[in-house]
């Protein structure tokens, strides 16, 4: 198993699109991912670049791509193909022109030990849902004005 990945103890999967204004990559996330995968939060499977120009025209990059610079290589150490040609033209249909987005695919590591505790349980997930940023700084708020 040379990808270290197993099905038995993976952790949950997430994906995100995470748009940007203009064309143009900092490379300012780069290491916060790398050290969120370095200190076992997460484990990058997959991550892919989308530029759609002004005139609409479209291009992505993705892992192993020359244009992907060095910094996001050293990101992901597992090349899992998670994100499809579908998924991609999905993105790339509902990203506004003259913007840019990265397409990250991750492995929630710091849970992968409590879902494996859950299936040897014969336990299921009945409801997994994200709390809006926007409601989290609301209760923030209201619980410092309290």
């Amino acid at each position: 198993m040379a990808s270290g990945l197993n099905a038995d103890t993976v952790g949950p999967v997430d994906v995100a699109v995470i748009a940007f204004d203009g064309n143009h990559f900092s490379g300012d996330v780069a290491p916060a991912l790398r050290d969120l995968q370095k200190d076992g939060t997460v484990r990058i499977l997959d991550l892919c670049f989308i530029r759609k120009a002004a005139d609409g025209s479209v291009d992505v990059v993705e892992l192993g791509d020359p244009e992907v610079t060095e910094l996001f290589q050293q990101v992901a150490d597992v090349r899992f193909d998670l994100l499809s040609d579908e998924d991609l033209k999905t993105v790339s249909d509902n990203l506004p022109a003259s913007s840019s987005a990265l397409v990250l695919a991750w492995e929630n590591t710091w849970a992968a030990r409590l879902g494996a505790a859950v299936r040897d349980s014969n336990g299921q997930v009945l409801m997994l849902e994200r709390i809006p940023r926007e409601s989290v700084d609301e209760a923030i708020e209201a619980l410092a004005t309290a």
